[in-house]
């Protein structure tokens, strides 16, 4: 955004347009790159993109000494058509380092601060090999990103990609939702990392700077208000007393090593709890084609205790019926019966990757009817209309999407912080301490 500006680049998207890639699916492609582009401060003198347009053959679509405004780059990107034809990413990856980067197409490769970068989007296992060539390319001082969709072969996007892998392979399972890895990319090309420094916030008393933005925090004995940028004094609150139910998708298309990754995540935001009787305490709910009550509220007495049981929970790897589910939620994890205190603020965070096999609106009424707050996190195939529909009020407040699993946890910071909206937050101690405790655990999670 505004905040954000980013250090002059030759910028060469090498986009997949085989067989395998429909036209409507092609369409999804020129969006995403469309979105980055916007992002950028591009001209003759800041960023400057190219555009490799790649099957069986390779056609440069736009090169980077091709006219260099916004408006000039988006139309050019609008008139790319898909080639149709086979797989040669090796034979792409080498007419980027022989061409599309090469003085003679406008690249600046011999001056100085100016970084080289490829982002490669496939959907398939290349006809040729790539793991040479993407070597020399590496070499030669391109930092390469690849981007897989639905089938494509992993392997092959790691012998592309630069180091560190974490940060330069990303996937999604399909073309739709690539278009939310715009943001991860808007982050990339961002340089200025220092705006408190710069005194370029409206922090009322700290400001903590991340790269090309900042977040406001306060000074010992204040809280951090709902806006997000001014402070109230506490009056040593212990921390407020809370029911938190983990409602987690465990259906076949989240896959084990993601499966994993959630279950990580969720004993981070344990670790950052305060768990007893009289304030926090935890449930977890697995989902599939059934229902499964992990753990009811109450029965762990201490975060040891619950961090065990989620890391013994198995893999139900079935279907997704997220509407069995939050009717669970509703009957029987808030209930008395299985440890939920009357009078105590119940909360809701549910987990799903795809589209749910039944129908979820009654019982997503019925939860926020309750008085539930009702928090939903979708991942990669999640359908946003099923996240606002199960959602508390404010809906935009209450839902979040990310297209990997791997980025779940930059969700964290904000969840906690909606948590604590509409309680004292002088008395959320036990929520407001993942704020400054989690985001260690965040980076070793992403590592």
């Amino acid at each position: 955004g505004t905040l954000c500006r980013t250090k002059p680049t030759d910028l060469v998207f090498i986009l997949d347009s085989s067989r395998s890639v429909r036209p409507h699916e092609f369409e999804k492609i020129k969006v995403f790159v469309s979105r980055v582009i916007e992002a950028l401060d591009v001209g003759p003198n800041a960023t400057r993109v190219g555009v490799v347009n790649y099957a069986s053959s390779v056609r440069s679509e736009l090169s980077l000494q091709s006219p260099q405004s916004r408006a000039a780059l988006l139309q050019a990107v609008s008139r790319i058509q898909p080639l149709s034809t086979g797989t040669m990413t090796g034979l792409a990856i080498q007419f980027a380092i022989s061409r599309a980067f090469s003085a003679a197409e406008g690249g600046r490769g011999s001056a100085p601060n100016f970084r080289k970068v490829a982002i490669v989007v496939t959907d398939g296992r290349p006809q040729d090999g790539v793991q040479d060539v993407s070597a020399r390319a590496r070499a030669a001082g391109i930092e390469i990103f690849a981007i897989g969709v639905g089938r494509v072969d992993m392997g092959t996007l790691r012998q592309m990609a630069s180091e560190p892998l974490d940060e330069h392979v990303d996937y999604v399972e399909s073309y739709s939702v690539i278009e939310k890895l715009t943001q991860k990319f808007q982050e990339a090309f961002c340089v200025v990392s220092d705006l408190c420094a710069t005194g370029d916030h409206d922090c009322e008393q700290v400001c903590v700077s991340t790269p090309g933005a900042y977040r406001c925090a306060c000074r010992d004995g204040f809280s951090l208000n709902s806006d997000g940028k001014t402070c109230t004094a506490c009056n040593g609150g212990l921390g407020s007393a809370l029911d938190l139910v983990f409602l987690i998708d465990g259906s076949k298309s989240v896959r084990p090593e993601n499966f994993e990754l959630v279950k990580k995540f969720i004993n981070q935001i344990v670790d950052s709890l305060e768990v007893s009787d009289k304030q926090a305490q935890v449930g977890l709910v697995q989902y599939s084609s059934s229902v499964r009550q992990e753990f009811p509220l109450g029965q762990f007495k201490n975060k040891k205790d619950i961090k065990a049981a989620v890391k013994k929970m198995s893999y139900m790897e079935k279907g997704t019926m997220t509407g069995q589910a939050l009717k669970y939620l509703v009957d029987s994890s808030f209930s008395v019966i299985n440890g939920a205190r009357p009078g105590v603020p119940k909360v809701g965070i549910v987990f799903t990757d795809g589209r749910s096999q039944d129908y979820i609106s009654d019982a997503a009424k019925k939860a926020k009817d309750s008085g539930f707050r009702m928090f939903a996190v979708g991942v990669g195939n999640a359908v946003e209309d099923e996240l606002r529909e199960i959602a508390s009020e404010p809906v935009a407040e209450h839902y979040f999407y990310t297209a990997d699993f791997r980025t779940i946890s930059k969700i964290g910071k904000k969840l906690q912080m909606k948590i604590c909206v509409e309680e004292d937050p002088c008395e959320c101690k036990s929520i407001m301490k993942f704020q400054t405790k989690v985001e260690d655990l965040i980076n070793s999670l992403q590592q």
